[in-house]
């Protein structure tokens, strides 16, 4: 069986972009384990509640198919968090699946691993940060609902989450 990591911020991850990948995956037959920055119940920026089953210092990568990151505002906690660096670097160097949606992949830019790769993300009218932190980091920004470079899958947002879902598990189930 495929298992995967979700990384979500304890606090304001944005509920589909981890709810409705997770149920894509588990459709697929694949193990989900939720990870985040201390155990307990984690909640989302529209109320939506998970159990944290492994903290950022007990995640063992080498144990993961995938590793992903899910985002909303919490999830600039983790944009120079060193321990989502190491986990990002860890998981490209393994060749396992990497992803990221909506504000995440600023976490995948500034670990290095979007160097040279194409990625989105999130940005709207007023706020194109996100996207300035790939481009200095040096990813090639695609303005794209989802984007796979080799086996690193970006997706901009809630609007793309089960499209991220469903990238991430063809991947998955075809490998």
């Amino acid at each position: 069986m495929k298992k995967a990591a979700i990384i979500v911020a304890f606090r304001d991850f944005r509920d589909e972009e981890y709810f409705i990948p997770k149920q894509v995956l588990r459709s697929f037959g694949i193990e989900v384990v939720t990870v985040s920055s201390q155990k307990g119940k984690a909640i989302g920026s529209y109320g939506g509640v998970v159990n944290i089953e492994k903290t950022l210092d007990e995640i063992k990568v080498s144990g993961f198919d995938a590793v992903l990151f899910a985002g909303g505002s919490g999830a600039a906690n983790y944009i120079n968090n060193a321990k989502c660096h190491k986990i990002a670097n860890e998981a490209a160097e393994e060749g396992k699946i990497l992803g990221a949606i909506c504000m995440a992949p600023a976490i995948l830019a500034r670990a290095g691993v979007l160097k040279n790769k194409k990625a989105t993300c999130w940005q709207s009218a007023l706020d194109k940060s996100v996207v300035k932190i790939l481009k200095d980091e040096g990813a090639h920004y695609m303005r794209e609902p989802v984007v796979i470079d080799g086996r690193i899958i970006t997706a901009s947002g809630w609007k793309a989450a089960r499209k991220f879902g469903e990238a991430i598990a063809r991947y998955l189930t075809n490998s």
